[in-house]
């Protein structure tokens, strides 16, 4: 009998649906990015923009394997997360152009994208605001009684703040229900983890706690879901915290007005060999999970999703005048008066 020509499947770890979902989940992020850096560049954008393009493995790993009423925040480099989870990217897209019908109305820009509808907390300004909100979030969650789930990204400048220590002595001492995570890309801003910490091997930080804490391969999405799913069935369990350092990489510069100049560009170069895209990509056509029109399908998918975002936000009218004075104070029925 003669060979067959046909290769033969390569075994996967995952069924077909959650390897096109991160496909397209990690699409979606990566063009809808690459887009907003060409917007920046006309000036439909402004202010502080902050790309994730190479670090998409880390919100969407993270998302399979969390559930539906887990809470998310993270730092200002903010915009995957709410995509990975579901949020409309024309609204996205119309709170990176300062519009009306943005997720924050036009008032937060590009670092403080909210979306409550899929319990998405904020982007955070402040370098290591967060991670004590995380550790708060948490504390409802296990006083309201509930299994839910806190998870908080953090850059890895941000563990240089006494905030992250204080919020970890708390977490492990109450033992609660969150996930801290360091998106580990080997640069504060401009400055490497080696020229800034006696400890390279950020996660280490968090045994000075005896908290559980491990590294991940931020690359591999099927690494992030799976420490991720680790994490998440012990906080549920009541057995507290843990911290992951995912071991990633920005393929465009801190922020859009970054020269990059303390990396070379055969080191960038070196890490796109290990695209996390690309990666899926490799796994499903190994795997035989999908034609190459099965994938150029949801390529004209995210591409006309981008499109229709860019649309929606340049056609969205400017926040008026008298917002700058709303959502400031909340409005609370005392049921007592105060003399």
């Amino acid at each position: 009998m003669a060979a067959s020509k046909k290769k033969a499947a390569a075994k996967t770890k995952y069924s077909k649906e959650q390897y096109l979902t991160w496909y397209e989940s990690m699409m979606l992020q990566r063009k809808f990015e690459e887009k907003a850096g060409q917007l920046y560049g006309q000036q439909k954008i402004r202010g502080f923009c902050h790309l994730n393009i190479g670090q998409e493995a880390c919100s969407s790993g993270s998302v399979s394997a969390l559930e539906k009423d887990d809470k998310y925040l993270t730092s200002y480099r903010d915009h995957g997360q709410p995509l990975a989870l579901g949020t409309d990217p024309g609204a996205v897209m119309a709170e990176l152009m300062g519009k009306a019908t943005g997720t924050t109305k036009g008032k937060g820009g590009s670092m403080h994208i909210f979306d409550k509808n899929v319990n998405f907390i904020g982007g955070h300004g402040i370098v290591g605001a967060q991670i004590p909100l995380g550790a708060g979030i948490a504390f409802a969650e296990k006083y309201k009684g509930t299994t839910n789930v806190c998870i908080c990204y953090m850059g890895d400048g941000a563990v240089r703040q006494g905030a992250f220590h204080e919020a970890f002595n708390l977490a492990m001492t109450w033992k609660l229900p969150v996930i801290f995570v360091v998106e580990n890309n080997g640069y504060a801003m401009g400055t490497s983890v080696e020229r800034t910490s006696n400890v390279k091997e950020l996660y280490q930080l968090g045994e000075a706690y005896d908290m559980p804490s491990e590294p991940v391969d931020a690359m591999d999405v099927e690494a992030v879901h799976e420490a991720v799913s680790r994490a998440a069935e012990r906080a549920r369990k009541g057995d507290g915290p843990t911290y992951l350092e995912f071991k990633t990489y920005r393929f465009r510069g801190h922020s859009m007005s970054d020269p990059q100049k303390y990396r070379t560009k055969d080191e960038v170069a070196e890490w796109k060999l290990r695209d996390p895209i690309e990666i899926v990509r490799h796994r499903i056509e190994k795997g035989n999970l999908a034609t190459e029109e099965e994938l150029a399908a949801i390529d004209a998918k995210v591409k006309g999703q981008v499109a229709d975002a860019v649309k929606f936000a340049e056609e969205s009218p400017y926040p008026d005048p008298s917002e700058a004075f709303k959502d400031i104070y909340v409005q609370e029925d005392y049921p007592f008066v105060m003399e």
